[in-house]
């Protein structure tokens, strides 16, 4: 297994000024480019499929099936996406159509930020590295990656790999732990997935938050016990997804933690601590925390609670009877928010009373899997998407284009320029109102008729015309009629 080897301070602003040079190159406008880096992105990780699930065994001690699960699929589903999509995404846009600008042929197209930082997490850190990598590259961008000190082998890993696959003028590791993040804050970069600078810096930060689950009594609590606890503890509950508490009626309490507390023991039947389907945390540090607020809890601990800090074991627990301001509840934005419950209405009252990145029904944590769907938070639980056409809009920017004939000064718009006449003003094709809301303050007299009678034969005037030069004659015959 490969050592990991923190990058030297004096190398990092090197990395960063190689990928401005290469970016700037112009490279990566090319859009075959981009396709086959985005392919290269998906067959460094095919090829070395056992090696990286080797290197998050030694790290989070992870079920290869949880790696295959959570990593593998989503990323692939995002290489896939985006090599697809990436020539119809980087196309140029027409705006809609208005009379007074059709003619400029009024467009955006998504261009590249330019240089990227990608400061990944430990929990899923093969999704969390590749997935936002491979919108970088998609949108055109020259990135930077920083992956967790706290998945040492994996970092390794990928900082062997990286080369052998990509460009290696605009696509880095950097590893290291707080002093090296620190000295890559320093430097001015176009986009920074996850974390701020001290620079000025659009931003995409996923941060999850404690996400509850609401139940309905009438829900099948046998269902929502398995969903609830398998999106609870894969990955040791290490998810941002992760439900965290459940509300549920005094009076149905018991009946939903009997039905838990059965589908613990059907995923765990000789423990969790002797089971290949359950990992560990990440460090002793986060251990000893968890242990804190466990030991701390005034509710009942229903199953599990064992903890062992050396070996980064925390037993998969329920605990009922918690009230609010428990260790283990705190205020905050909830990533997710998930409701159980075949009836609509009470999905639909849940949902729409509260704040969240996402709204699910009868399901956990799956929505980060599902093509097509943003994976982001609100408040403190996030700001900004990825996955898919959002995180390629998340590493563009739109930049407006047109081009103006001549003759548009003779059919609508020469009327801009001075001398300011009344007829001018009469011949602008200002858009109409829509209509006045009920109750809104009422008109003022009928004289509206008389300036929509103007405003047509003014506007008449300029198409059949060409210019302003009629419109006196019909302003004084549309008088004679309205006045």
């Amino acid at each position: 297994m490969t050592t990991l080897t923190y990058t030297s301070l004096e190398d990092i602003p090197k990395i960063h000024e190689r990928a401005r040079r290469a970016f700037l190159s112009g490279k990566t406008k090319s859009i075959p480019f981009r396709k086959a880096q985005i392919a290269q992105v998906g067959y460094l990780i095919k090829d070395n499929e056992q090696r990286i699930k080797d290197a998050l065994k030694l790290d989070l001690c992870r079920p290869e099936f949880e790696t295959e699960f959570s990593d593998f699929t989503a990323t692939y589903m995002d290489v896939r996406s985006s090599y697809d999509n990436v020539e119809k995404w980087s196309k140029p846009q027409k705006t809609d159509f208005n009379f007074n600008f059709f003619a400029m042929s009024p467009k955006t197209k998504a261009e590249p930020k330019g240089v990227v930082l990608l400061v990944a997490p430990f929990n899923f850190p093969v999704f969390l590295v590749f997935s936002p990598l491979v919108s970088a590259i998609a949108g055109g961008n020259a990135a930077v990656i920083k992956p967790s000190e706290q998945t040492p082998a994996f970092s390794a890993l990928i900082a062997e790999l990286l080369p052998q696959y990509l460009d290696n003028d605009l696509f880095h590791i950097i590893n290291g732990g707080p002093t090296e993040t620190t000295k890559i804050l320093e430097l001015r970069w176009d986009h920074i997935f996850y974390i701020a600078a001290q620079h000025l810096t659009p931003v995409t930060l996923e941060l999850g938050g404690k996400n509850p689950v609401v139940i309905d009594p009438k829900c099948d609590v046998k269902l929502a016990a398995r969903r609830i606890l398998w999106g609870r503890f894969s990955n040791a509950g290490q998810t941002c997804l992760a439900p965290e508490y459940v509300l549920v009626p005094k009076t149905f309490q018991d009946k939903f933690v009997e039905a838990l507390v059965e589908a613990y023991h059907s995923f765990y039947p000789e423990g969790p601590a002797k089971s290949a389907s359950f990992s560990r945390i990440i460090s002793e540090k986060h251990t000893a925390r968890i242990k804190q607020m466990i030991d701390g809890t005034k509710g009942t601990i229903v199953v599990g609670g064992d903890t062992d800090v050396s070996q980064r074991y925390i037993a998969p627990t329920i605990v009922k009877d918690v009230r609010g301001d428990d260790s283990l509840m705190a205020e905050d934005y909830p990533l997710a928010i998930y409701v159980f419950s075949k009836d609509k209405s009470f999905q639909k009252k849940i949902f729409d009373n509260t704040q969240s990145g996402c709204a699910a029904a009868n399901e956990t944590v799956i929505s980060a899997g599902v093509p097509g769907l943003p994976m982001g938070g609100i408040g403190g639980s996030g700001y900004g998407y990825y996955t898919g056409k959002h995180a390629f809009d998340e590493f563009t920017h739109l930049r407006v284009s047109l081009d103006n004939p001549g003759w548009v000064d003779k059919l609508a718009l020469g009327v801009r320029f001075p001398p300011y006449k009344p007829s001018k003003v009469l011949a602008l094709l200002a858009p109409g109102l829509p209509p006045r809301p009920v109750g809104g303050k009422p008109a003022a007299g009928k004289r509206w008729a008389f300036w929509l009678a103007v405003a047509v034969v003014g506007a008449a005037s300029v198409l059949l015309t060409g210019s302003g030069a009629g419109l006196l004659e019909q302003f004084r015959k549309a008088v004679k009629l309205v006045g």
